[in-house]
């Protein structure tokens, strides 16, 4: 690694600890003078946080050096292509793709399938667990491809966002009315676990890009706004799968 890449790791690291200090401070204040408790094992905590810092560092660094570029470059690449067809399948193969791989969705579907079969709503068992966890992480997938498929579809097209919005919160509220009550709380917090570390990154390059490539577009009006459609989505979705899956 050159002088210039390694000054650059070393100033993301300090951004990394910096952005962790306020939480750091919390938790200190509050086992220290609220409880009034030494903190256990404080050499296990002091190398773990390291390892926080460390791993934070190296994947915001590897978004902008890698995943930010790639997600930019293939949307000019599809836009001056022309091709419609292509950039709808990168778009929904990017939005599955990225939520899938998301470790906060999978630790909410786990926790969701776990609190089901205990509730008897799912078999006490762990193939059902497994496959109500899986049904609900690609119900989640699927719903966030289709996501920024009609968000891509709309910085093509020039509609204004908030028609799009204000439409799909009235279905969320219709169908909050009549979705099964306890499947409601998991499609709300569906929608803001789609939006985390991997897919946020992605598609934003990937809306930014359409709107720089694409004449007529401005890239702070039609370039955001994908990730709103990704963490809107996943509540209707899910509340159809709750109504269909149990």
């Amino acid at each position: 690694m050159s002088v210039k890449g390694f000054t650059a790791l070393l100033t993301a690291m300090l951004g990394s600890f910096k952005d962790l200090l306020p939480i750091i401070l919390v938790i200190g204040f509050f086992q220290v003078v609220v409880l009034q408790q030494p903190l256990p094992d404080w050499i296990s905590i002091v190398i773990g946080l390291v390892l926080v810092v460390m791993g934070l560092t190296f994947f915001v660094f590897g978004l902008e050096m890698g995943l930010f570029p790639i997600g930019e470059s293939m949307a000019h690449a599809l836009a001056k292509k022309g091709s419609v067809f292509w950039l709808m399948v990168f778009a929904f193969l990017l939005g599955f793709g990225t939520t899938i791989a998301e470790p906060a969705l999978t630790a909410v579907a786990a926790e969701a399938a776990e609190v089901a079969a205990e509730g008897g709503m799912i078999p006490l068992t762990e193939e059902a667990q497994s496959s109500y966890a899986n049904g609900l992480r690609l119900t989640v997938a699927f719903s966030v491809g289709f996501a920024i498929m009609l968000g891509v579809l709309r910085i093509l097209k020039g509609w204004p966002i908030h028609r799009i919005i204000i439409g799909g919160y009235m279905l969320v509220v219709a169908m909050t009315m009549v979705a099964p009550r306890y499947i409601i709380g998991i499609a709300y917090d569906s929608g803001g676990v789609t939006t985390s570390t991997i897919t946020v990154p992605l598609v934003t390059a990937l809306g930014v890009g359409l709107a720089t490539v694409i004449k007529g577009r401005n890239p702070m009006i039609d370039g955001f706004g994908l990730i709103a459609f990704a963490s809107l989505s996943p509540m209707i979705f899910v509340m159809v799968y709750g109504m269909v899956a149990v």
